[in-house]
């Protein structure tokens, strides 16, 4: 029953945790979540928090009880034996504080470097598997390789290091709890001749000193992992030590989109040695729809999620229905604003639940409605399962046309006043292309909706686009809407 309670609580306050932490990444802009690797921000959520179940069950709860046990033990026998009670506490009580601090201290470092192995370990064999292509191109996979066995085997140098450091303090403890036994034997003993005790008092001091020493054997592996768990501890603060300040609540009027002006825009993300986005001038009225061409690498996804007030702008400013987008609060810009990013992100869940996180209280029909925009009804309607067909993780059990249109399905389930659309027509053939931009093009009236694409290949897939301008290393320039 102690075991069920202590880890049910364990648990859930882990999975509280948890939400707090997730609650915290939600609340940093695009430039803040970019500067770590998606792994290092997965730690934090997983393998961080699990180290922190050491804490209660292992570091904080079995100190207290050997404490306790070791109190309630020698008042017992100090009963009939004050001689060898005094003598048990001495010993047990220099064996705890031995078990404890003296191994927190001698395993510290060690243990914290672990966990600094533990993630860069981590962090280097996902570089390897995601880079894989890039590193058999440039000929250097046997280059990476030898990083990460040199990264391994200094982890296992450190983690062998730490493993004997535990072994010997658990040897340490076993020779002086045998010692203390035998003490106790050899002093009842002298009493037992003198006549001061009798048979069974012996017997029971020497068995309790025998069952003392079970309190002590779990205490040196769990207090030589303290430096992993404060490593852990001081990952997770960093996370908490980011304030966010207080926004302001914005009313929008209803029943029309929000202008788009931008005024001088840079942005320079840190450590580059030119500008993103160089000194931008954009004036878009409210419902009204506009295309950004320009190549990879131009600035479109900047530029995007700056508009988004997913980034703050370095430079100038970008106002959205006359409020600066990055002040807004995330309420605001997920009720108000929608995005169909280049990567669209598809939970392992089945399509109407994926579909529902746009629109929780949406019926099948609604559902069907969307599937039906962007031309995935007849195919939901083959599948066995239909809305209930689990797409994978990461959307796998789709191809990448059939995600990125799920995707689209869920953002035309919101109601938003500004729509950006990145490349929404990739992975489709011409005629389903045309058929989604009929969609969208009933979708998006009163809304202020801009398209980013490569380049403008036909008009027929743009529906209504007043404006056309073209981004290039970072710098606007207006182009007329018949450009090719």
């Amino acid at each position: 029953m102690e075991r069920l309670y202590n880890h049910n609580t364990v648990l859930t306050l882990l999975a509280d945790l948890r939400y707090r932490v997730f609650g915290y990444l939600t609340r940093f802009d695009d430039a803040r979540l970019r500067g770590e690797r998606a792994s290092d921000w997965l730690s934090r959520l997983t393998a961080d928090i699990d180290t922190l179940d050491n804490f209660y069950l292992r570091l904080l709860v079995p100190p207290l009880v050997a404490l306790f046990g070791v109190v309630a033990v020698v008042l017992f026998v100090a009963i009939w034996l004050p001689g060898v009670a005094v003598l048990m506490a001495m010993t047990l009580g220099l064996l705890w504080l031995v078990a404890t601090l003296l191994v927190a201290a001698w395993g510290f470092s060690n243990s914290y470097q672990q966990v600094v192995d533990q993630q860069l370990l981590r962090r280097l064999v996902v570089d390897q598997v995601q880079a894989s292509a890039e590193l058999m191109s440039y000929q250097t996979t046997q280059w990476h390789r030898t990083i990460i066995a040199t990264q391994e085997q200094q982890a296992f140098s450190n983690q062998r290091r730490l493993g004997r450091k535990a072994a010997l303090i658990n040897c340490l403890v076993s020779v002086v709890s045998g010692v203390m036994v035998v003490a106790v034997l050899w002093l009842a003993s002298l009493m037992l001749t003198q006549q001061s005790v009798s048979g069974p008092i012996l017997v029971m001091a020497v068995l309790i000193a025998l069952g003392v020493n079970e309190a002590f054997i779990l205490l040196p592996a769990s207090f030589i992992k303290l430096g992993a768990s404060y490593a852990a501890v001081r990952r997770l603060n960093e996370l908490t030590g980011v304030s966010s300040p207080a926004l302001p609540v914005v009313t929008f009027p209803e029943g029309t989109g929000l202008n788009i002006q931008a005024n001088q825009l840079s942005l320079r993300y840190a450590q580059t040695l030119e500008p993103a986005l160089n000194e931008i001038d954009l004036q878009m009225p409210a419902g009204k729809r506009a295309v950004i061409t320009g190549n990879s690498g131009a600035g479109k996804s900047s530029l995007a999620s700056v508009l988004m007030g997913r980034l703050k702008a370095t430079g100038g400013e970008v106002l959205v229905g006359g409020v600066p987008a990055w002040q807004l609060t995330a309420e605001d810009r997920a009720n108000h604003f929608a995005m169909l990013t280049q990567q669209v992100d598809l939970f392992d869940a089945s399509i109407a639940e994926n579909l529902r996180i746009a629109d929780p209280t949406a019926s099948d029909d609604k559902l069907w409605k969307a599937l039906r925009a962007v031309t995935l009804d007849s195919w939901v309607e083959q599948l066995p399962k239909g809305l209930a067909t689990a797409v994978g993780e990461k959307g796998q059990q789709l191809s990448g046309g059939q995600g990125r249109r799920l995707a689209l399905a869920r953002l035309m389930l919101c109601n938003p006043k500004v729509v950006i659309l990145d490349e929404p027509f990739a992975g489709v053939d011409e005629t389903t292309a045309k058929h989604i931009a009929a969609s969208l093009d009933k979708w998006l009236v009163n809304r202020t909706a801009i398209f980013l694409v490569h380049q403008v290949s036909s008009l027929n897939l743009l529906p209504g686009v007043e404006y056309h301008w073209h981004l290039d290393a970072g710098k606007l320039s207006q182009f007329p809407l018949n450009y090719r």
